[in-house]
């Protein structure tokens, strides 16, 4: 058997952050329901207790902040000790601010950066070196549909989610050729405590036709408007399996549809412009 052949036979190590809840929980779950081994990140690992009752040395709980870079650092090294390797690192951590541009302060402004987009860089920064040093592995990069469209009350968190959208497209041009891949997850509502755990800005009266209409509606949304995180697992898992994965992974049909049109409004303002554009070239 080849090296390369015993990659993809052998049972996948997981990196997993923001694993004790929704879609990091649920990947969690799903790798060792598959026979593979799980290095489970979390400012508090008590909810993965019974899971680690369950598959005994498959999981290794790691309490880690990835705000702090040496913690993560530390978390990298105990999973190498304990499984000698990293197949799939699932950069999935992170939480939601909602309220206008204008009504965040400065101090959940940084907060939800530190999370969202250097708690990304810390876990990259981390274990990039044993991903090119085995030449194979393969990032999954936790996005949603507010990386490629936004509206108001999101405005900070689309801040992040396009931060990592834009980090990840020349990432994967940088290691593709070291064996690792890179795919950019967007899932859209999913039911897990994202929402509930959501930062709120304080409330300016001037957006309460629009950043506070929107807050209603999204409240007021039935369940059947939010995927299951089980199932939200169940694509990563697959294209984690694909031998050509996507750079990016929409989940979720009324997300693909909100990005499309996101989309498709840029390509029409550049076409709507073109004499503009092309103008500054003569």
């Amino acid at each position: 058997m080849t090296k390369e052949s015993n990659q993809q036979t052998r049972p996948r190590v997981w990196l997993i952050t923001g694993a004790t809840s929704g879609i990091g929980r649920e990947l969690t779950l799903q790798a060792l329901e598959n026979g593979e081994s799980v290095a489970a990140l979390a400012r508090d690992t008590a909810p993965l207790a019974e899971v680690a009752d369950a598959y005994g040395e498959r999981l290794l709980a790691v309490q880690a902040d990835v705000r702090d870079e040496q913690a993560v650092r530390a978390a990298v090294e105990r999973t190498l000790a304990r499984f000698g390797r990293l197949d799939v690192v699932a950069n999935n951590a992170g939480y939601g601010l909602f309220g206008a541009v204008e009504e965040a302060s400065d101090a959940q402004a940084r907060a939800v950066f530190d999370t969202n987009v250097f708690g990304v860089l810390h876990v990259l920064r981390a274990t990039l070196p044993v991903l090119r040093a085995q030449r194979s592995g393969h990032i999954l990069q936790g996005s949603s549909v507010y990386g490629q469209s936004a509206h108001p009350g999101v405005g900070l968190l689309a801040a992040t989610k396009h931060a990592v959208e834009g980090l990840s497209e020349a990432l994967v041009a940088e290691v593709a050729p070291l064996g690792v891949k890179v795919t950019i997850v967007q899932p859209g509502l999913t039911a897990t405590p994202f929402l509930a755990n959501l930062d709120v800005a304080a409330g300016l009266t001037d957006y309460d036709r629009t950043v506070r209409e929107v807050q209603q509606g999204i409240g007021e949304l039935p369940a059947s408007a939010f995927s299951a995180a089980a199932r939200i697992a169940e694509g990563i898992r697959a294209a984690v399996d694909s031998p050509t994965p996507p750079l990016r992974l929409a989940l979720g049909a009324a997300g693909a549809t909100q990005m499309r049109t996101a989309l498709e409004a840029r390509i029409a303002g550049l076409d709507g412009w073109k004499h503009l554009t092309d103008a500054v070239d003569r």
